[in-house]
């Protein structure tokens, strides 16, 4: 709709300063006001059939019976407008409905800046500096808590029935239960679809991080529909992978190699780091398994008898390390590291560092939900290499792949 240049030139000739405008009282707020009141009286001629003073009204069994006072929040600050009521009273506008003391996405407003992980006092103190607004913490929680109908449904939605990989985690939040502060495993799980698009598909709260319990996630990702994973890629679990096969059988469980570099390199002195990870490359980068295993028994030979547990714990996890040696290089680099979910895992840190404690698992459950949605923002292209991959799937699984 275009506004007319003499309209314009009407209601900015008095203009002298950005206050004029933009000022608590400029053009800017008292224009925003007239509009909704128009808008107000519309809706209410629409509700009742006729305009006001019109004579058509008579005898029709409704009129209108005066104004409400109300103060909205708006981007501007405060609002204060006149509400039209009719004397049955049940007119209920459209435009500011009942009980609602927000205009133009200002509830939007507060779940953004609660999803980026600011605390409920830091909302209040962003919003009174910015807007002129002061609103209470049972406001904020009433506006953030809305979204736990969105939780729900996202997190029983279902699923496809193939996602090649997945990527199997676990964060610790600090939750207060019965006046202590305990630590919680939130479990995440990261698929990579058929197009090679990230997709979280769902999260889950429990006491600990253990095998029984991601026994009842992947249970649950098959109810919801997911009937195959090619691979599973994973952290080094006790008993993760037979959690997995369990309902998986197919499905190839590969532990992250740079969990093992890390846990290995925690032994070593940082002098000798960086020695220890070129040897330890020549394991993880030999282009066969047989070749593979030649290097680790190479590895053992010089440093056994300094660092006797490395070779030891490579031996250990073997036949959940070599799964990713039998693929090509355009697997092998999407598989080699769970780099993807610690990246996930890394943004939902940001959000979750400044929170001492969390009052319940909802409250956990809503804020990490809001911060994936924003995360998820920044998936907007496929997994690198992913066409190739999925060519190299099609020939490894054909039996298991539509095409």
């Amino acid at each position: 709709m275009s506004i007319q240049e003499k309209l314009l030139e009407e209601l900015l000739k008095d203009y002298k300063s950005p206050k004029d405008l933009l000022g608590e009282n400029g053009l800017m707020k008292q224009l925003q006001k007239a509009i909704i009141q128009k808008a107000l009286e519309a809706e209410m001629t629409q509700h009742l059939g006729y305009k006001k003073h019109d004579s058509q009204g008579s005898n029709t069994g409704n009129s209108r019976n005066g104004k409400n006072r109300k103060q909205i929040r708006t981007e501007s600050g405060k609002l204060d407008i006149d509400v039209p009521r009719d004397r049955n009273g049940d007119f209920s506008p459209q435009l500011i409905p009942k009980y609602k003391r927000e205009y133009n996405g200002f509830d939007a407003k507060i779940t953004a800046l609660y999803a980026r992980g600011m605390s409920t006092r830091d909302i209040q103190a962003h919003l009174a500096e910015m807007y002129d607004v002061e609103v209470s913490a049972e406001f904020i929680s009433h506006i953030t808590n809305a979204v736990m109908e969105t939780v729900t449904e996202w997190q029983n939605r279902p699923l496809d029935a193939l996602y090649p990989i997945v990527y199997l985690d676990a964060i610790f939040v600090p939750i207060r239960e019965q006046r202590q502060v305990v630590k919680k495993a939130v479990y995440l799980a990261l698929g990579i679809n058929e197009e090679g698009d990230k997709e979280l598909l769902g999260l889950w709260i429990a006491q600990t991080e253990g095998a029984k319990f991601w026994l009842s996630v992947v249970t649950e990702l098959k109810n919801r529909g997911v009937q195959d994973i090619f691979i599973a890629c994973v952290d080094g679990l006790k008993g993760f992978p037979e959690a997995i096969n369990t309902v998986f059988p197919k499905t190839e469980v590969q532990l992250c190699i740079v969990h093992m570099i890390r846990n290995s390199l925690k032994f070593v002195p940082w002098k000798e780091r960086k020695t220890v990870a070129a040897d330890l490359k020549t394991i993880y980068q030999a282009p066969t398994q047989e070749q593979a295993e030649n290097n680790l028994n190479a590895f053992a030979e010089k440093w056994d008898t300094k660092y006797p547990t490395i070779s030891k714990s490579w031996r250990n996890n073997w036949p959940n390390l070599i799964p990713f040696m039998a693929y090509p290089n355009e697997i092998r680099k999407v598989i080699y590291t769970t780099n993807a979910i610690e990246s996930l895992n890394m943004s939902l840190r940001k959000v979750i560092k400044n929170k001492a404690a969390f009052p319940s698992e909802d409250a956990v459950r809503k804020i990490l939900f809001l911060a994936l949605r924003n995360v998820s923002k920044k998936w907007n292209r496929p997994v690198h290499n992913w066409k190739q991959a999925m060519n190299q799937f099609a020939i490894l699984f054909e039996n298991r792949i539509n095409i």
